[in-house]
């Protein structure tokens, strides 16, 4: 909630039980004093409205947060996060919040993708989904061809990619403005899409482990870019 109020889109209503109105007083005075309508509810219709199982008693009624392609690339982006057929509601929000971890530029949800606005989605995302730019397109095409405008170098995350991350460190691949593109965890990239975009990486496996989930390997590429990025200024 506290995101939400600060975030430069709109909150229109903030539903909250009267156990939460105590607990969270703060918050709720800040609505107030913002000019969100406050709307006391009882426990039940909250569990309904936040769609958990242990509601917290706060629910509040926002704007969208996706924005056109072309603004979330405009300026001179250096790190993008493209969501490509990623149908995990928690594992969306979780890389939103890994990719807002790692200062990432925006997150683009393309494809057959899942909704960023999904209720499990938000909460996986603990906030991050209103500190930076979210787009989404079912054409994956245009979201690439918009990337590559904005001068990104689309980077497929492969786990059959023929070089790893270590290989393109050495190199100072990682230094370039990139967007890196994950696929679902059950089904990773589609070989068409992997040879469509500008180079296809991995993350290398040092233990005895098959693979890391999509979270996981979204935070290590991620901030191996930002680490490099930063680096060189």
């Amino acid at each position: 909630m506290r995101e939400a109020l600060a975030w430069p889109g709109t909150v229109h209503e903030l539903f909250v039980t009267s156990q939460a109105a105590e607990r969270s007083s703060e918050l709720v005075h800040a609505a107030i004093d913002a000019g969100v309508r406050v709307s006391e509810v009882t426990e039940k219709a909250a569990a309904a409205l936040s769609e958990t199982v242990t509601p917290q008693g706060l629910v509040a009624v926002c704007d969208t947060v996706d924005q056109p392609l072309a603004t979330v690339l405009r300026g001179t982006p250096r790190l993008v996060a493209v969501l490509f057929g990623v149908t995990d509601p928690g594992n969306a929000g979780t890389v939103v919040r890994v990719a807002d971890a790692a200062g990432a530029d925006a997150v683009i949800f393309a494809g057959d993708t899942v909704d960023p606005h999904n209720g499990k989605c938000v909460r996986a995302s603990t906030g991050s989904l209103f500190h930076l730019p979210i787009a989404r397109s079912r054409d994956a095409d245009e979201v690439f061809a918009a990337c590559g405008a904005a001068g990104l170098r689309l980077v497929a995350a492969d786990g059959y990619a023929k070089d790893d991350l270590d290989t393109a460190s050495l190199r100072g691949d990682l230094e370039q403005p990139t967007a890196w593109v994950f696929g679902s965890e059950a089904h990773g990239l589609p070989d068409a899409v992997v040879s469509a975009l500008d180079t296809s990486l991995k993350v290398p496996i040092y233990g005895g482990a098959e693979s890391l989930n999509l979270a996981t390997a979204a935070a290590v590429c991620l901030y191996a870019s930002a680490r490099a990025q930063r680096a060189v200024g």
